[in-house]
């Protein structure tokens, strides 16, 4: 356009003088003839004599007469517009595209205008409408909200008698007749903190009723109950809200509250509400002294039992383990896990004497519970080799056999049960003799049996190193070992499937677990999730045995200082009596040489206790291999071999033939053998 514009510029500015009067005199000429056309029907009633003067008349008539009326009209117009661009030096394109181009500019400020005001006006409609709903809002909203319920938290852990009697000092000094420990010997709790304000509750429920309503979820937060680390929120979801949807926001909800995770309860047994549980800004040290030293604690007639922490509203949560009777432990590391290992062992140092529990401790980080090591509690020192923690278990199996033989024998059902009637025994001044004693002449006499706790804190590791073999005897003990009174602590960092397997979870069916690192992990621990939202440090679920509901229970926490000073103390009060044997057994990385107790290598078969048996089985079955003979009695290949290798030394079978099968050689009644020979009556 400007390109245009200069062209037409140039070419106006560089036009000879003469274009200005030929314009000039062609715009007279149409004039004057244009003036006459329009008038020379009236040019009588006119003060001249002709119509567009002389000139006009002239080209006019001269115009009529050779286009006519409309021809001529159309001519000296067209005459007229091109004189009068010639003559006054202008074109009429260019002033067209002026025209056109402020007529469009003229439009667009028009456009402009239009559109400023339809958003002003859709502003103030917007405006309109969120003033009528905040209007309705205010007039749904009660004038008064319904108040709410405060569960008044428990500040003072109520103690027992023991911990009263030693604060007591003593006029003389004792005799050291007690054995257990004393409190005392453990870090106090810490002095009373702050228990959260009415006020802040009733803001904090308030303000989870609007971010969950801003989400498009309706609730009302009926009961608030804060706690030492936890502040539950019971809230009651509108008609029609599923559980699903609230469970869904949890990490919005957290995000929007600035909290690292709120865990949701979706049952609360005997109500119907759901409820959300906030981790509160100051989080409350809990000291193993404070639930050791409890009421709850010190009523408990077992002796097997171990103190978890408190719950959410600080009330002191202990177990028995008899009744668990295993227990299955799992978290990641910083979780806490290693801490309420120790603190369950504590639990079960400070209730029952040695002559009452004795423990096999598996560690094989060799550093969480070398700590234990010469207690008198110890049936054996603390393992860290695998292969002799596959030892223990297996010699555990054995025990459970053993104690099952006797307690059939006795005829009573349970452990408890047989130390009861070996009291009543020893209170009529009566020796009850072994049954199954090596020498039935002079049997020794029967005692008391202990309970056996085993601890393993790394489950994971004990399986890598030492296989599948271990999943049998955790799964044997666990479906049997409850009557005998011995008891699994399992604990693992990975809760995966290929180490807490199927066989396993179903004879373990109390569970804790600490902070888990996916839903996935918490599934596989406790069967739901839950697991993942919770904080650390000791923040646990305990799932007891026979209900699907977790507990939130915060855990003690326990130095390492004051394991010191209770084994220390321990040590004084006697020696370790370790029982020979327990970590004794055969060469687990031989094939088939598993946990059955065989030589590790070499040796007379006559020495091995299932060498007689592996006789009969031959003579019964007149047939000598090694498959018939691992078939029967379940024992590993390298064992079989040698037993039938043994056999062949003792000339109860041939050589091994080509063909790889054996002969049955039997003695005559003269003393030699044959392989015709008849063979032995069984």
């Amino acid at each position: 356009g400007q390109a245009q514009q200069a062209a037409h510029g140039t070419s106006e500015a560089d036009a000879p003088a003469w274009t200005v009067w030929l314009g000039t005199v062609l715009l007279m000429s149409s004039s004057c003839a244009l003036e006459w056309t329009r008038l020379y029907r009236h040019e009588e009633l006119l003060a001249g004599e002709r119509a567009g003067g002389v000139l006009g008349y002239a080209l006019g008539k001269l115009g009529m007469t050779w286009l006519g009326f409309n021809g001529s009209g159309v001519l000296w117009i067209a005459l007229l517009v091109a004189g009068l661009a010639l003559a006054l030096r202008f074109s009429w394109l260019e002033l067209a595209e002026r025209l056109g181009e402020r007529i469009e500019g003229l439009r667009d400020k028009h456009e402009a205008q239009r559109e400023v005001a339809q958003d002003l006006r859709i502003g103030e409609q917007a405006a309109i409408e969120r003033e009528r709903v905040f209007e309705e809002v205010r007039h749904e909203l009660p004038a008064e909200p319904i108040p709410l319920i405060i569960e008044q938290p428990i500040v003072e852990v109520p103690k027992s008698e023991r911990v009263v009697k030693e604060k007591q000092k003593p006029l003389f000094a004792e005799m050291g007749d007690n054995k257990l420990p004393q409190i005392d010997l453990l870090d106090a709790a810490p002095g009373r903190m702050e228990t959260i304000t009415a006020e802040s509750l009733e803001m904090t429920s308030r303000m989870i009723e609007k971010k969950l309503k801003d989400f498009g979820v309706e609730v009302r937060v009926v009961a608030a109950s804060p706690g030492p680390v936890i502040t539950r929120y019971e809230i009651e979801p509108a008609t029609g809200v599923k559980g699903s949807q609230i469970v869904n926001l949890a990490k919005d909800l957290a995000r929007s509250l600035s909290l690292v995770s709120i865990r949701v309860v979706e049952t609360i047994p005997g109500k119907n509400l759901m409820a959300l549980e906030l981790p509160n800004a100051k989080r409350q040290m809990i000291r193993l002294t404070e639930i050791l030293g409890s009421e709850v604690y010190h009523a408990a007639q077992s002796m097997l039992t171990i103190g978890l922490g408190k719950d959410i509203v600080g009330a002191p949560v202990v177990a028995d383990l008899a009744k668990m009777p295993h227990c299955l432990v799992a978290g990641t590391t910083g979780s806490g896990k290693s801490v309420g290992i120790n603190a369950t062992i504590l639990s079960l140092l400070y209730k029952a004497e040695a002559r009452d529990v004795r423990l096999i401790l598996i560690d094989p980080k060799m550093l969480e519970m070398s700590m234990y090591e010469g207690i008198p509690h110890l049936l054996c020192p603390v393992v860290t080799d695998m292969k002799q923690a596959a030892n223990a278990l297996n010699w555990a199996v054995g025990e459970m056999e053993r104690r099952y033989k006797l307690m059939s024998k006795m005829g009573v059902r349970n452990l408890a049960g047989y130390n009861k009637k070996m009291d009543e025994a020893k209170a009529r001044g009566e020796l009850i003799p072994n049954p199954f004693s090596l020498t039935p002449d002079e049997p020794e006499p029967l005692d008391r049996l202990p309970h056996v706790v085993i601890v393993i804190d790394e489950l994971a590791d004990l399986m890598m190193v030492v296989g599948k073999k271990i999943e049998e005897l955790i799964a044997r003990l666990a479906q049997k070992a409850r009557a005998a009174g011995i008891h699994l602590i399992l604990a693992t960092q990975r809760p995966s499937v290929d180490v807490i397997t199927g066989l396993i979870k179903a004879n373990i069916p109390t569970r804790i677990s600490f902070q888990v690192s996916s839903k996935i992990d918490s599934r596989t621990i406790l069967d739901q999730m839950g697991a993942e939202a919770l904080l650390g440090m000791g923040d646990m679920l305990y799932m007891p045995s026979g209900t699907g509901l977790p507990v939130r229970v915060h855990g003690a926490f326990v130095s390492d200082e004051e394991v010191h000073r209770v084994v220390e103390y321990l040590k004084t009060q006697g020696e370790p009596n370790y029982i020979e044997g327990i970590l004794e057994g055969g060469n687990l990385a031989d094939e088939g040489s598993n946990l059955d107790g065989s030589p590790s290598s070499g040796g007379d078969g006559e020495q091995d206790p299932m060498y007689d048996n592996a006789v009969a089985i031959v003579l019964q079955h007149k047939k000598a291999s090694i498959s018939l003979v691992q078939r029967h009695l379940r024992i590993g290949y390298n064992r079989a071999a040698r037993l039938l290798e043994q056999m062949e030394k003792s000339g109860l079978v041939s050589s091994m033939a080509t063909n790889g099968n054996r002969e049955l050689i039997v003695p005559q009644r003269g003393g030699e053998g044959g392989a015709n020979a008849a063979p032995w009556d069984v």
